[in-house]
């Protein structure tokens, strides 16, 4: 059965809302802890419009989970992941105008910079995820790199969902699960997943982790982070 990633980047972007210092997502990590988090993850974007290098460091202190890094393949923000030594990098695209990350890495297009930046992080004992799109060309370039995990991007998939015509989105996901489990990497997935539609993606053979934030923080509005983080904990382990 996989484990639960909490995202907690969500609640640094109320904070920087204000620019004041609440509410602090190192705050946001031990609840969702207390809530049965497996991991917790957060997003040091180039541009820190939430996450910022303090929440990271404290973190860094303080969670007893597993703490996965996302980043891009730039040099400032490599660097200081080498520097923090966070237990897990989930290298991501980045675009500045977007409003959340809308699609998987391009290894094709990119193997050099990948494959380098994967290399640098695993040198100080990172284990190196890529967050890619469930397509065989990108998920092949990943394997050449030398990473530990591959991430899926569901996000098709979600948006199927909530259309009621996931059917195909899913089935596109298994194969990919295959495929990347067939070249021995471990299996993740995340990005979109609902309380609605996260029981087929944790039911795909070999699943290791589901990284969720969005879904959980909406409803930590209204209910409280540790029971919004038990409910979905509940769904994904059946």
């Amino acid at each position: 059965m996989p484990t639960l990633g909490v995202n907690i980047d969500h609640v640094a972007t109320v904070r920087q809302a204000r620019l004041t210092n609440e509410p602090d997502p190192v705050w946001a990590a031990t609840l969702a802890e207390l809530g049965g988090a497996d991991g917790i993850t957060l997003h040091l974007r180039e541009d820190r419009r939430h996450i910022q290098e303090r929440d990271l460091h404290l973190m860094r202190q303080t969670v007893a989970v597993k703490l996965n890094l996302e980043l891009a393949c730039d040099e400032e923000v490599v660097a200081i992941a080498c520097e923090a030594r966070p237990y897990q990098v989930t290298l991501v695209p980045e675009r500045r105008e977007e409003v959340t990350t809308e699609g998987g890495l391009d290894v094709v297009g990119n193997p050099k910079r990948v494959s380098e930046a994967v290399k640098r992080l695993q040198d100080t004992g990172i284990v190196v995820s890529l967050f890619l799109d469930p397509d065989p060309a990108q998920i092949e370039a990943g394997i050449q790199t030398g990473a530990t995990a591959v991430e899926l991007h569901t996000g098709a998939y979600a948006h199927a969902s909530a259309n009621y015509d996931a059917e195909e989105e899913l089935n596109t996901l298994i194969l990919a699960g295959e495929q990347v489990t067939s070249a021995n990497l471990t299996l993740h997935s995340g990005h979109g997943l609902t309380y609605r539609n996260v029981g087929p993606i944790a039911a795909i053979p070999h699943m290791c982790e589901l990284n969720i934030g969005h879904s959980i923080i909406a409803r930590a509005i209204m209910v409280g982070l540790e029971r919004a983080v038990r409910d979905m904990k509940r769904l994904i382990t059946g």
